[in-house]
């Protein structure tokens, strides 16, 4: 079993997704992270420079932007059941995962994918968060991933020399009932190959090969991908980055303000001057090799004016040229509105044409393509926290760390805060015309203005009713009293 030997991961026999898939997706990251190579040219003098790419970051951007709208830490997961509700929120809250899930659901959207595991550590049931390029389906079916392998990479120095190790974990399911775990090492000098299968106590002294996990009704990780079709590989099980079919427009943005940023930065003064005014150097055998310029170190202002003569008056003219900036802005935005029409959000919510702005409630209106574009993102997200509850709860219990029955889907409930794109004013003014005609009550009205659970809004009925009276912050007249008795 350790003669085993793989160039690329995707070479494993069990992996069911192409190479090209994972090309796509290191692509998605490059776009992501914004790494961009230099750019290499040849100054005045033909000596060949290289200088930064002027980019705009608008992968990460659009990714970040989009995530803070389906999730943020108003966020609420709550369980019917209060003994299994308790022991959620404690693990949850212990593993801080409701601020963790919303940095790497940019992740998920960036990359069209994340997938999320329940393990125990110290008595606690956490989550581990598993990005796009290290998680590679093995099989799945029209809807959903049932068996998956997650992939590790750990860097160790032995001598002089680094050695690369890759842990991959096998989640199958044996059998069609017993859900077992296997796990393979190997080791390459290279980092860009996989290498040959060692034992695991090489690196990892107490991991078992084979783990079976008794109890799971579905698989311990869950899949959260991008809405819509994969229109590069309809074959494949995962999902789409939202930018993935606007990588053209935003190689067009960045080279446009790449453009931009160095046009600026050579639009400094440059003028021409008589040859009289060029000092050439000569090498030893009285050729001219170098043409040095009598003015002061550093400069670079002043170019040659071969038939320049300063007796004849030509003196030094001015050759600099205007900067171009209402061009390449304007062609900026036109991109930028362009990326909004291909990711499928709102006009306006990343481009601005310097005349009018639009509002947040413009931007992000019940009808707008960005609302209508969270809402197959945020129906995802609640079925995917919905399968990690159960998973945390079934393994929670095959560890024997919570006693209590799995709770099915329609008993979880996950309420993520839309008050962006609600109009409070609007609905207010509804839930008063509701309650004066006699279609709804004074609690149902506090409960959705204010976003408050049906306890909560009796308690606010009562009190501005004046039937209850906080007793730490108030003390009652001698004529209240007497007139209202103890």
């Amino acid at each position: 079993m350790t003669t085993q030997n793989l160039a690329n991961i995707t070479d494993h026999p069990k992996i069911a997704v192409s190479g090209t898939e994972y090309d796509r997706i290191r692509e998605n990251l490059k776009y992501f992270a914004g790494r961009y190579p230099q750019i290499e040219y040849k100054d005045s003098n033909g000596t060949k420079q290289k200088r930064d790419y002027n980019h705009l970051p608008v992968g990460r951007t659009a990714a970040k932007k989009i995530a803070s709208l389906v999730f943020n830490e108003q966020a609420e997961i709550k369980l019917d059941d209060k003994n299994a509700d308790k022991f959620i929120q404690d693990q949850l809250q212990n593993d801080r995962f409701i601020k963790n899930f919303e940095r790497y659901l940019e992740s998920c959207l960036a990359l069209g994918g994340l997938a999320m595991r329940p393990y125990v550590d110290n008595g606690k049931v956490r989550v581990s968060f598993v990005q796009a390029p290290v998680f590679l389906p093995l099989q799945s079916n029209t809807q959903d991933v049932s068996s998956a392998a997650i992939v590790t990479k750990t860097i160790k120095s032995e001598g002089q020399k680094q050695k690369y190790y890759t842990l991959i974990e096998f989640h199958e399911w044996k059998d069609g009932e017993r859900y077992t775990i296997t796990n393979e090492l190997y080791k390459s000098d290279n980092p860009d190959t996989v290498g040959a299968r060692v034992p695991l106590s090489t690196l990892y002294e107490d991991l078992e090969e084979t783990v079976n996990v008794n109890g799971l009704s579905r698989p311990l990780f869950t899949y959260l991908k991008t809405p819509g079709m994969n229109n590069k590989d309809i074959n494949s099980p995962l999902g789409l980055s939202i930018f993935d079919n606007a990588k053209t427009t935003i190689d067009f943005l960045n080279e446009t303000y790449d453009q931009f940023m160095w046009e600026v930065k050579m639009g400094q003064r440059r003028v021409a001057v008589p040859t009289q005014m060029i000092k050439p150097e000569y090498n030893q055998q009285g050729e001219k090799v170098i043409v040095k310029r009598q003015f002061e170190a550093g400069q670079n202002v002043y170019e040659q004016l071969d038939n320049g003569d300063m007796d004849k008056g030509i003196g030094i003219t001015d050759l600099t040229t205007p900067i171009r900036s209402d061009d390449y802005i304007k062609a900026i935005n036109e991109g930028l509105a362009l990326f909004e029409m291909q990711i499928g959000v709102s006009a306006g919510m990343f481009s601005f044409d310097g005349k009018s702005m639009k509002t947040a409630t413009e931007i992000v209106s019940e009808n707008s393509d960005t609302y209508q574009m969270r809402n197959s993102i945020v129906s995802l997200v609640e079925q995917a926290l919905k399968e990690l509850i159960i998973s945390m709860i079934e393994l929670a219990i095959a560890y024997d760390l919570y006693k209590g029955s799995v709770p099915t889907m329609d008993k979880i409930s996950i309420n993520l805060d839309d008050g962006v794109f609600t109009d409070r004013n609007a609905e207010l003014d509804y839930w008063i015309k509701v309650v004066n005609a006699g279609f709804g009550t004074d609690v149902m009205a506090i409960e959705k203005v204010l976003n408050v659970t049906p306890e909560k809004a009796k308690k606010i009925k009562n009190e501005i009713d004046g039937n209850t009276l906080d007793e730490a912050n108030a003390e009652r007249s001698l004529e209240d009293v007497s007139t209202y008795g103890e």
